[in-house]
């Protein structure tokens, strides 16, 4: 019933209405383009048309209200993903907080094993050297020692044959092998 009253409402508001002269004749063209019009409005409802074109902007609508709502749920869902990544982020970032953690900890006790292996390592090597003092202080002593001895021998070699006579001599070698029988049997 509006679509009535509002076709009624164009057709009084057109220009050749309110010119006054004679409308309803075919030599008028503004009658002629009035009743064109009302024809073509006539067809598109016989045929329809505003329907269709409501069922296509309708179509049209729900379509991008699908569009919409798939949107929507991508963006939560990339919402989720992103908050889930945030998540494994921090938790990694807390892992790699602990590693690192735990190798300035095991460098720092590596260090401390180093310097006791050092302190050992330099113990060890005061002791040999100090054994080594030792065992060259020992053979300077008996180096010493047997130079005198040689010296004492060679000595008394010169005084003793100097004093020694040929019997005398000879009997002193003849005591000596009675010795070396009496201890060697």
């Amino acid at each position: 019933m509006t679509r009535i009253f509002t076709l009624i409402a164009l057709v009084a508001a057109t220009p050749a209405m309110a010119a006054g002269d004679v409308f309803f004749s075919l030599a008028n063209t503004d009658f002629v383009v009035t009743i064109a019009f009302l024809l073509f409005v006539g067809v598109l409802f016989y045929y329809k048309v505003p329907g269709l074109l409501g069922g296509l902007l309708d179509k049209r609508a729900e379509g991008i209200q699908a569009e919409l709502d798939e949107a929507r749920a991508l963006r939560e869902e990339a919402q989720t993903l992103l908050a889930s990544f945030e998540r494994k982020q921090l938790e990694v970032q807390e892992q790699a907080d602990r590693i690192v953690a735990a190798a300035k900890q095991g460098a720092a006790d590596a260090a401390e094993q180093a310097k006791a292996d050092l302190v050992k390592s330099i113990e060890r090597r005061v002791q040999a050297a100090a054994d080594q003092i030792g065992s060259a202080e020992a053979a300077a002593v008996r180096q010493v020692r047997d130079e005198a001895i040689r010296i004492a021998v060679a000595s008394a070699s010169e005084v003793i044959a100097k004093d020694m006579k040929d019997d005398r001599a000879n009997a002193l070698i003849d005591e000596a092998i009675e010795t070396v029988k009496t201890k060697l049997h």
